[in-house]
């Protein structure tokens, strides 16, 4: 290999691994919530706080997710993740839309679900009649970059 060849190939691979890091794929099994330690067996109600070079943290509930950044703050560099509760895709949680809803079980009883955007939650009937919920009360000061 020539050695043009050679550093252009370098240069492209650093750059595909450079900008946020992706969201870790979830095992409802066996992955555990940072804040309370349940097992994080529903997808849908789950988030995750990734960082390059970092073990992701995963909660089982959006209020874990927020007592753990209310104590612990955002890791620099670091990515949370939150899933819309219809599809159980992740979204990035500075763009995601939350919803409290009474009497919705969630893992630890806080009853709010995240969604991508609004016409996700139009489309999920567990969200009818919640009520919005600001970014801040779920994120923080973190902002949820």
């Amino acid at each position: 290999m020539t050695r043009p060849l050679a550093a252009a190939l370098v240069l492209s691979a650093m750059a595909c691994a450079s900008g946020p890091p992706p969201p870790a794929t979830l095992d409802t099994r066996s992955d555990t919530c940072r804040n309370c330690r349940m097992v994080v067996s529903d997808r849908h109600f789950a988030a995750q706080i990734v960082a390059s070079g970092e073990e992701p943290a995963f909660f089982d509930d959006l209020g874990c997710l927020r007592a753990y950044l209310e104590r612990q703050g955002t890791p620099a560099g670091a990515v949370v993740y939150v899933a819309d509760h219809r599809t159980g895709d992740w979204v990035p949680a500075p763009s995601a839309v939350y919803t409290k809803v009474n009497g919705l079980e969630t893992p630890m009883g806080g009853g709010m679900t995240a969604h991508a955007d609004e016409a996700s939650r139009k489309a999920d009937p567990a969200a009818a009649g919640g009520s919005d919920v600001p970014r801040s009360d779920v994120m923080g000061q973190a902002g949820g970059r």
